[in-house]
């Protein structure tokens, strides 16, 4: 295409090839992926740290005040709310990119740049 209408569609070109090029929402899911991980084990702590104080008939059961079990829960629930946190910011800017390369595509389809 020549004239300005193909230079701005170049130009426009360029600028989403260059945007797309490093996708944040990779990093929100690999977060995302990480922080599951990690409230699924603290989550598991929390669980075995409330059966031992409360459940468990064993002589030796843990008798004290129950703030290992508080601070493992509370520590849980932070990994998780931070866990959703990180995939919905992944969704929403996932969904952002598919628009932007779908645009990317169109225009390298206007351009003759793709057969």
């Amino acid at each position: 295409m020549s004239g300005p209408d193909g230079a701005g569609d170049r130009a426009e070109h360029d600028r989403l090839a260059a945007r797309l090029a490093v996708r944040r929402s990779i990093d929100h899911a690999r977060r995302a992926a990480y922080g599951a991980f990690f409230s699924f084990i603290l989550t598991g702590l929390a669980v075995k740290l409330g059966y031992d104080r409360w459940i468990s008939v064993k002589v030796t059961r843990f008798k004290g005040p129950p703030i290992f079990f508080f601070t493992a829960a509370a520590v849980a629930l932070a990994v998780l709310a931070w866990t959703a946190r990180s995939w919905f910011r992944y969704r929403r800017l996932a969904a952002g990119e598919d628009a932007e390369f779908a645009r990317l595509r169109a225009l390298r389809k206007q351009l003759g740049l793709d057969p």
